[in-house]
């Protein structure tokens, strides 16, 4: 039974990853000690396990994972399913918006725990960029950002932007060799955030498509990073059924910064304002303040800065 689980895993995974010289030679590894009967004790969970970790000794990629597959996928096989369990997890999750609120001193909020796809949760991230749009500050807290669609951290990145003239990204695609350009949106539901500072909150786990918005605008110049450098994962994945209770993730394109020409596969993107994770709110806030002091006219919101930074 295990054979045949690696074999696919295999197949799945030359067939398919970004990167086919890795992707054959930790296959040539995997299938050496197939042979040996090094896993034919082991039941999925453990395959799981180990072949991750033997993929990763290799490629380096903490997007490749083979693992058990939840119980919605299991219980939902088709795509229409397993579609409509996806749009009913991500409405009820409020579409990743954890948090908006203003903060004394007119400071702006977002907690942001997941990118959304810009079709699925568009009106989300409207109405939220709405209800800070008149603040003198930003912070945008992905410290607990585990990723998600490359449609909507452009979605959100192009608030940032007075118009469609900014190249974000790109992605090279390994299937059909073609790349796909990322420019801001030439038009966006309600106010855009120009020419205020932006504050974004980074950990050791925030991921993939929460790193596209901090790799992004930082290359721009749009946003300045306070916290921990990110985990590392820039290449956009699909998931492959081995079995309906097992499955291997495989990174099949790679981002391409058009200002750096790279991206933060391996390495993370790294703070501007390096700092401990659980401090950085309190840095963060602590420059917006004096922002809104520096630039602020209203003496209510001068007062509330004062007090805030008290």
């Amino acid at each position: 039974m295990s054979a045949n689980l690696v074999e696919k895993a295999l197949e799945l995974l030359c067939g398919n990853y970004i990167f086919a010289d890795r992707a054959q030679e930790a296959a040539d590894g995997i299938r050496r000690r197939l042979a040996a009967g090094e896993y034919d004790r082991l039941d999925e969970e453990a395959l799981g396990r180990r072949l991750t970790a033997e993929l990763f000794e290799v490629c380096q990629d903490k997007h490749l994972r083979v693992r058990t597959r939840t119980e919605e996928m299991r219980e939902a096989l088709t795509e229409a399913e397993m579609e409509a369990v996806w749009r009913e997890q991500q409405r009820l999750t409020n579409y990743g918006i954890a948090r908006v609120e203003r903060l004394d001193g007119n400071v702006g909020l977002l907690d942001l725990r997941f990118v959304t796809a810009a079709g699925m949760g568009g009106r989300a991230i409207a109405a939220a960029m709405e209800l800070v749009s008149q603040t003198h500050a930003l912070i945008v807290d992905l410290r607990r950002n585990r990723g998600g669609f490359p449609d909507g951290a452009l979605f959100w990145m192009s608030y940032f932007f007075p118009d469609g003239e900014t190249h974000l990204n790109d992605i090279y695609e390994g299937a059909t060799g073609h790349t796909r350009q990322f420019w801001s949106h030439a038009w966006l539901p309600g106010e855009r955030y120009l020419d205020r500072p932006v504050y974004l909150l980074t950990s050791e786990s925030t991921f993939s498509g929460g790193e596209d918005i901090c790799y992004n605008l930082q290359a721009q110049g749009r946003a300045v990073l306070v916290g921990a450098t990110t985990k590392g994962g820039a290449h956009p994945t699909e998931a492959f059924p081995i079995t309906p209770t097992f499955e291997i993730t495989v990174p099949v394109a790679r981002s391409i910064n058009p200002v750096t020409g790279g991206n933060w596969e391996g390495t993370g993107v790294v703070p501007d304002v390096a700092v401990a994770t659980q401090e950085a709110f309190d840095v963060a806030y602590r420059m917006a303040l004096q922002h809104v002091l520096a630039s602020a006219t209203s003496p209510a919101v001068l007062a509330e800065a004062r007090a805030a930074l008290q």
